[in-house]
This record gives structure tokens, sequence and C-alpha cells, in this order.
């Protein structure tokens, strides 16, 4: 399957960003709205996937301060690579930013797919929104990623 990967902000792609994510954590795992809502949006840099016909399919995010959040693919394009691709272009954006530690709350059914990418758990369970999760942390070497 063919998408793009484009780096981004909330002014310009607040829509496509939001409808990934209300359709995965609101509508598929039942995250309250005004827990998915918050105000950084507006001061992070956003990762948007479209599809081959420009149809939005995933999202991810970086506050300034080194925290990952809000990754989203929709179900149909999950186990692709597309979450992969995302990430990556989070750990560059990153290590451009000259960013030395990131952090993320996983989803605990999600841990293996950031250990594959070099993050290591830091935390005991805890549960936000209702889902379990452990934080998770990755040292940026000043190498390329």
């Amino acid at each position: 399957m063919k998408y793009k990967v484009k780096t981004t902000s909330w002014n310009e792609s607040k829509k496509a960003l939001s409808d990934i994510r209300r359709k995965v954590f609101i509508e598929e795992q039942n995250v309250p709205e005004e827990l998915e809502w918050d105000e950084y949006d507006q001061d992070c840099t956003h990762i948007l996937v479209t599809d081959e016909n420009n149809i939005p399919i995933a999202c991810g995010r970086l506050k300034a301060d080194g925290h990952i959040g809000r990754m989203a693919v929709l179900k149909a394009h999950r186990a692709t690579g597309i979450g992969t691709s995302i990430l990556k272009e989070l750990l560059n954006h990153a290590a451009n930013l000259h960013i030395k530690k990131l952090y993320l709350h996983a989803q605990t059914s999600a841990i293996s797919f950031y250990e594959k990418q070099g993050f290591e758990v830091s935390s005991e369970e805890f549960m936000d929104a209702n889902i379990p999760h452990k934080s998770m942390e990755k040292l940026l070497s000043t190498g390329v990623h």
C-alpha cells in the first residue's frame, strides 16, 4: 500500500488530525472527548499520513519537551508499517530540534511496538482514560536515526 507521511501543524491540518483521533480514540477506544483535546495541539509538530487517494489514515505528535503522543492509525491500516513510519519521522524531527530524551505513555498493548524502536519502559502500569499504560523513554544519540 502506498501512503504519504507529512510533517504539519495543527493550523494546517486540524480537520484531518482530529478526524483520525476521533475515530481511533473517542469512537473505537471510548476515550472521553474532554480527555482527547488539550491545549498542546497548537504548539506540537504533527505527522499526518494519507493514503494514495489523499485520505487521512494516521497521525502522531511531538511536544517541544520530547513527549510523543496521540499516535493513531485507522483500524484498516494497522500492521502495515505506518506506525513505524510516523515514529521514525517524529524521531528525526526531535533529533533536528536537538531533543535529547523522548518519552511517551504507551498503551500496554503497544509496548512491544515502541520497544522495537528503542524505547524502554520507565514506569509501573497506570490507567489513562480507562486504558492501561506505561511510560516509556528513549535517549537520542547525535547520530543518524
